[in-house]
């Protein structure tokens, strides 16, 4: 099933769903530490970047500084869809949120400042309401 690309109904149909928990980016030199399971892994010439929990980070003594909360874009989106993260980035900086964007290859994910976790998630809702009043 191929993703969606037209915009007005990617931001419609983003479904924006709450993963519970803390995450934190830290980088490693090596490969992943024993023990920890990253959600995401990003291969730089400084090191390896992993996005893990913050409990899993702290186990393996990670250091760390950003606490994220981790929201899924549930829409499918294709991956050449042109948009979607610029108009998730422009609502949320519009509140003065930072927002760290994966692509899966499903799903975009979004690393917000954990404090703000439910703030991110009703400004995008609000997002997706606002689109759909458009189409009505």
């Amino acid at each position: 099933m191929p993703g969606e690309t037209d915009l007005r109904q990617l931001l419609i149909g983003m479904r924006p769903e709450l993963n519970p928990g803390r995450y934190v980016f830290t980088t490693v030199a090596g490969g992943i530490p024993p023990g920890v399971t990253p959600v995401v892994t990003v291969t730089e010439p400084e090191g390896l970047t992993l996005v893990l929990r913050q409990e899993d980070a702290e186990a393996a003594g990670l250091k760390y500084d950003y606490v994220a909360g981790w929201l899924v874009l549930r829409v499918y989106s294709a991956l050449d869809a042109v948009g979607l993260t610029a108009a998730v980035a422009q609502e949320l900086a519009g509140a003065g949120m930072s927002c760290n964007v994966v692509a899966g290859f499903h799903h975009d994910h979004l690393f917000v400042p954990y404090e703000a976790t439910h703030r991110a998630l009703e400004l995008l809702e609000g997002l997706s309401r606002r689109c759909a009043a458009d189409v009505a």
